[in-house]
């Protein structure tokens, strides 16, 4: 097997929906921690490797590829055994790119929109209207939810992604279990899978521990 290298960050949304979609293919990464709020991912190697300085970044054997849902694109296509995953079927698969646009343009954006300024900005309090953003957005995903799955009754990379930004964000902004009941019934399905917890779970309730206490610490500061 070709020796596959990511460079991840584990609380990293993004890093983990790969996570994810390595367990399900069966791959071995071997994973190399990017510390982003020390700047390792600014150091002229990374930079060299993907300017756009984000993580995750796939070596496979020398190829480079970037972006988490390339990243999962590519390794399904790869590397599985069928495209159940990413379907090649051309209907499917448009609705598995647009379920993919949703996670990055409204799921991954608004966590960002909360995170980004206690993280970065030495934000103490998340504002009531970015909270209410992301309740909007839990709405969007409780309608797209028609079938067991993001896209139609069975597992694919779209619920990788959509599941890494939303059990990521739920730390800081609760979700009703009686307003949401399809989340809540995916998210049982999800956590179901023996690889669930050690690929996303954790991570998940790490980023939310580290933003609260990010939060603490800024609001000492004030």
């Amino acid at each position: 097997m070709t020796k596959l290298i990511l460079y991840t960050l584990h609380v990293s949304p993004p890093c983990r929906a790969v996570e994810l979609c390595a367990k399900a293919l069966g791959l071995e990464l071997e994973q190399k921690t990017v510390n982003l709020l020390t700047k390792e991912h600014l150091t002229p190697e990374f930079m060299k490797m993907n300017p756009q300085h984000t993580v995750p970044v796939l070596d496979d054997n020398g190829t480079i590829v970037c972006e988490s849902h390339a990243i999962m694109i590519y390794l399904v296509s790869k590397y599985g055994k069928d495209d159940s995953l990413y379907s090649k079927e051309l209907v499917k698969q448009a609705k598995l790119n647009a379920a993919l646009h949703f996670e990055s343009g409204v799921l991954f954006a608004r966590l960002r929109f909360v995170f980004e300024p206690i993280l970065f900005a030495g934000g103490s309090e998340i504002p009531a209207d970015r909270a209410e953003y992301v309740q909007k957005a839990y709405q969007l995903l409780e309608d797209t939810l028609v079938d067991d799955y993001i896209v139609g009754n069975s597992l694919t990379i779209a619920d990788f992604s959509c599941v890494s930004s939303v059990s990521s964000i739920m730390g800081e902004i609760p979700m009703d279990k009686e307003k949401f009941p399809k989340i809540y019934g995916w998210l049982d399905r999800l956590k179901a899978l023996p690889y669930y917890e050690a690929a996303n779970g954790s991570g998940a309730e790490q980023v939310a521990q580290f933003v609260l206490s990010q939060k603490e610490k800024n609001a000492q500061k004030a």
